[in-house]
Parts: structure tokens; sequence; C-alpha cells
């Protein structure tokens, strides 16, 4: 899929993939016997006479739709792919779906030949047909999704212009030169012949069907793919099967067909300590590794016959964040009057960042794993800019929090709580999402961080569901915790960014199918980053977009839409029987299945 920041529910929204983008947001949904009713197929089991990977994930998938999914962890990595894709150890831009292309008129034109005889799962051919059809979807307006925002080009969002010109070569015709273009052709390409229908017709409120199609209670055998695996087995709240998709594409330099793995499942587990206690027992290949687990199962490695292997500083962010949409729905505001003017007080939010202790974040929670994090591009990236080049940082300070929150017009009282200029205590609710043991720990320590300020926080963990619910459809909530996934690439940020973006959550405005907002309003400095993200991608030398990018990390660390935290190592420790693993933080364990083997 295109490089987009993804919310983990989102790690980060890969990769929501390389920088495709949002942070792992995941969470158990647990189906009893009682929902599975007399389907046997419900009871169906992973085969254990044929090489397989076992791994986990903390949630069900929420979609089998790859345009729909707003989630990273997801299916797609392992049964989509697009044009190109990105080698995980250099990070360049290679073939996939193509084997080759041309550049031409300054970057304006680029010129893509498919590999010959690519086919569908079901077998059907894999034409340039698919891939005009995968663009007209991208580009449909009724029909939401994360990736679209990375292809608007200039400041009027124009999208590029897609023909065919025949059955194995597609042509993308720009407005001007855009500097993501090429890498952003990593989009899945998904089937005409089975999904055209559902785009052209419409259900009940008028809406395509394409909006219903491929949910999670689809026959796994309706789902049509060109990755290396296709789904064969989904049984809710316990596991997902996939299979060798015998019509993939790839072979080796002997002429054997990959990928090698017959068989990868995925293992639903309640929480990360499910996941690392299982991985401990044998129950998993692999497991990314917390930081209060590593010690222990670093001793473990060689009894264990496994490897922890370390990427280095990682792609994606945490933050905390409070809601800034000014508007209403329906006549009642999104966010409470009173809260909403505390949130969008610039020194109110300057001072709850100083009163956040990162270092004991890093120390308690990340067990020294990690850093204070001061920007919302990923640290590998080459356009990271550190607190050397001017961008602000916010180390625990809750002396200078305090004097910021009375200089802005707050008050003590005698119990020493905070209180607005009208005598309004400050107290709000603060979400994220259950079963990840690691932001539950960081909304802990910032409600006790925020009572020494005398601001009392209602840390309220949710389920997947609800958080999505309250993120994305009905706006109402107050304060999170979460995470975005990232990549070497800004521009996979532009849906945070842009105004409308599809992930813009710290001011998010309706999407398409939803009740319209009323009195929606951004700030001056949020259309600024908003111009600044559109200016750099029509930018190709680097020192000027780094010069761009710089600006729009001031901003965001000046006016706080979110709080960034702690950037962690990438460790994930995976079992010495998977031959051929080339870690990085970039593209994880498992970039390159196609390549792997189990012995």
């Amino acid at each position: 899929m295109a490089k987009a920041a993804i919310i983990h529910w989102p790690h980060r929204l890969a990769w929501i993939s390389h920088t495709k983008r949002l942070i792992v947001l995941v969470v158990l949904m647990v189906v009893g016997f009682i929902s599975t009713g007399c389907d046997l197929t419900y009871f169906a089991q992973a085969s254990t006479d044929v090489p397989r990977l076992v791994l986990s994930v903390l949630s069900d998938p929420k979609t089998f739709n790859p345009v729909l999914s707003q989630e990273s962890p997801n299916i797609f990595t392992f049964t989509f792919e697009g044009l190109t894709t990105t080698d995980g150890v250099t990070g360049e831009t290679v073939p996939a779906l193509a084997e080759s292309w041309e550049i031409a008129d300054e970057g304006k034109v680029l010129t893509f030949t498919l590999r010959d005889g690519l086919q569908w799962s079901d077998g059907e051919p894999l034409t340039v047909d698919d891939v005009i059809f995968t663009y007209e979807v991208l580009f449909n307006p009724d029909i939401p999704t994360n990736s679209r925002d990375g292809f608007r080009i200039g400041t009027e969002g124009q999208f590029p212009q897609v023909n065919k010109l025949d059955n194995r070569r597609v042509q993308f015709i720009l407005p001007e030169p855009f500097a993501p273009m090429l890498e952003n052709t990593s989009l899945n390409i998904i089937p005409a012949h089975i999904l055209q229908p559902t785009v052209d017709a419409v259900d009940a409120q008028g809406n395509p069907q394409f909006l219903s199609t491929w949910g999670t209670d689809a026959p796994p055998s309706e789902i049509v793919g060109n990755g290396p695996y296709r789904i064969t087995q989904y049984v809710p709240g316990e596991r997902v099967i996939f299979e060798r998709n015998p019509y993939y594409w790839r072979q080796d330099e002997q002429g054997n067909s990959q990928p090698y793995i017959e068989q990868i499942v995925w293992q639903i587990v309640s929480s990360t300590d499910t996941a690392f206690f299982q991985f401990r027992s044998g129950g998993l290949d692999s497991v990314g590794v917390q930081p209060d687990f590593f010690s222990l199962l670093k001793r473990e490695e060689n009894r264990g016959d496994f490897t922890i292997y370390n990427g280095g500083p990682g792609l994606g962010t945490n933050f905390f964040a409070f809601n800034l949409n000014r508007a209403s729905r329906n006549g009642t505001p999104v966010v409470d009057s009173i809260k909403s003017a505390w949130f969008n007080n610039v020194a109110f939010r300057q001072a709850v960042s100083f009163g956040i202790d990162r270092q004991t974040m890093v120390n308690n929670i990340f067990q020294g794993l990690g850093e204070p994090q001061t920007s919302p591009i990923s640290v590998p990236s080459p356009f990271y800019a550190p607190p050397e080049l001017g961008i602000p940082a916010y180390d625990y300070n809750p002396d200078k929090a305090r004097d910021l929150l009375l200089a802005a017009g707050f008050q003590y009282n005698a119990a020493g709580e905070l209180l607005d200029e009208a005598g309004n205590r400050v107290r709000f609710t603060l979400i994220t999402n259950s079963g990840n043991k690691i932001r539950e720990s960081i909304g802990s320590q910032i409600k006790n961080d925020l009572a020494k300020l005398g601001i009392q926080v209602d840390f309220q963990p949710l389920a997947f569901n609800a958080l999505v619910d309250r993120l994305t459809d009905s706006l109402e909530w107050e304060a999170m915790v979460l995470g975005l996934t990232g990549g070497t690439e800004p521009n996979g940020g532009a849906n945070v960014w842009l105004l409308d973006g599809a992930l813009h959550a710290f001011n998010q405005n309706a999407g398409p199918g939803q009740d319209p907002l009323e009195g929606w309003q951004a700030a001056d400095w949020e259309r600024r980053i908003a111009d600044l993200y559109i200016e750099a991608a029509q930018v190709i030398d680097f020192d000027q977009r780094f010069e761009l990018y710089r600006e729009t990390q001031q901003l965001t660390q000046e006016y706080l839409p979110f709080m960034y935290l702690i950037n962690n190592l990438s460790l994930t420790a995976v079992r010495n029987r998977v031959e051929g693993v080339k870690y990085t933080a970039l593209g994880g364990a498992f970039w390159n299945i196609h390549e792997l083997s189990v012995d």
C-alpha cells in the first residue's frame, strides 16, 4: 500500500510495511463458543505437517479489504503487493509487480511495465486494468482510505493521471514534480474482476457497496490477492491462517517457486504478556521484545535457540494528545466547551508537556531501551531534525509547568487542585488501547505526573473497536496515548498533517458517509504545517526539502498537537529455525518473507 501513516490500531498506523505507515495499537476481541454456533469451520486447526511460521497479533483483523485498512499490523503484507516495494535493508524502492519503470519530463511522467504472466490468487490474469481500477478506487472521494492523502500533489491537491498504454504498461502523468511518487507506487493493487461491481453498486444509504465488501465476515476463499500468501482460515478470537499462493510470481535463482514457507499462522492473543509467555513456551516463532522482558529473554537466547534482533531506533512514534476539535455535530460540541478551551490553549499544552517525566518513562517503562522523542519524523529518517537544530524539547520541569499555567490564568485552590479562571476543576479522560502493556503503563505514569500539577486524569484503556470508533467516527474523546508508524519519507505522514487528512486525529474533520461537523476550524500553525507538507513534496532538492521539514518539526514541537514521548529501540526475538532473516527497524523480521525458510 502507499506509505501513509497508520494509527497503531496501528505498528505505524506500518509498516502500516515500510514507511507505510501508525504505531501497533491492537487488542483482543474474544469470541466464545456461543458466538460460533454449530459452524465446525471455526474449529479448524493449522496443519502441523507442513513448514509453517507461527506469529501473534493482539487483535482480530478489522477488515480484509486493503483499501479500507487503518490498522497495523494487518494481513496485507502477506496477501497483497504493489507495483514497487521497499528493500527492508537499504530502504530503496525496488520492483514488485512491475519489473521496471522509466521516469521522464523532470519526474512528471512515470511509465511502469508489469511482469509477464502475473496472476491473482484465484488464477485469473493480473493486468494493467487492475492497476487502473485500483487508482480509480484510491481517488474516489466516496471511499475513505488512509492512502489517498499521500498522492495529493500541489496546493490544489491534484491526483496523478493514470493511463493504460497496453496490457503490461501503465503511465502516471503528474501535474508537477512530486518527490514521493515512485515510493508511493507500493500501493496494494486490488482485483477489478472481483471488486469492480461493488464500486459501481450502492447500498440503501447511497454508499458504494465496496465499503462493506471483504469484511472479516467474508469467507476467506472469497479474498483474492496477489501477494505471497492467501487466507485459508479465520477463527475469530483465535487465529488467522495463511497458505502459499500457488500463483505468486517470485522464483529464486534456481527457478524454485517462492515463498518457501507453506503456512503462516497468526495466533490472536490477549496481551503482550500473553505473547511473551507463548514465545517462551515454544508456541510462537517470533515476538516483539517488550522492554521489561528484554533482560530475561537475553539470558535465554542460547537455551531457547532464538536471536534477539536490534534494529536501532524505531520508526514509529508514541505520543500524548488532546482533542483540539472545536466543532459541533448535530448541535452538540464534539468536545465539552470548557475543556476545549483548555486543550486549545497553547500554554496549557506546553505546561502539560513539561509536566510529563519522559526520562522516568525511559528508565522504568522502557528499561533504558529508548530515548525521549522530539519529532513526528522518525529518528532514522534523513529528514529528522534533532533538538540541536533548534527544535523545542520539553525536559521534565514541573515548576515551569506551574508557571505557565498560572500565567495563562489557571489557579490553584487550597487543596492544590488546578482550576481554570471560572473555577472549574481541570479534569479530563485519557484513553488508549487495552492489552498494550507499554501504552497502559505510559497512561498510568501520565496520570501520576499530571496529578502533581493538580490535574485529575481519568485513565480509561478501551477495547480496540471502541477506541477506533471514538477516534475516527464519533470524534468524542478528550485525550489519548497512541502511536503512529513511520518511515524514512516524511510525506508518508501527509495523512496526519493535511487538514482533510484521514489521520488528522488531533482535529479530525468528518469523513465520507459521516454526519458533517459544524464550525470546524484550523489554527494558523496547523494550516502552515499542511502547506509545508505540500510544498516539501513538490521539491526534489534534498537540502530544500530538509529545511521545509525542519520547519514542520519546529511548529509541531512549539504548538504540540501531539506531545511526543519515547522513541524505543526496534527489538524482535526470532527462533533460529527461521532462516534468512535480515532484520532492520525499517523492514522488521519478515519484510523478505518470500526468502525465509523454516528448519
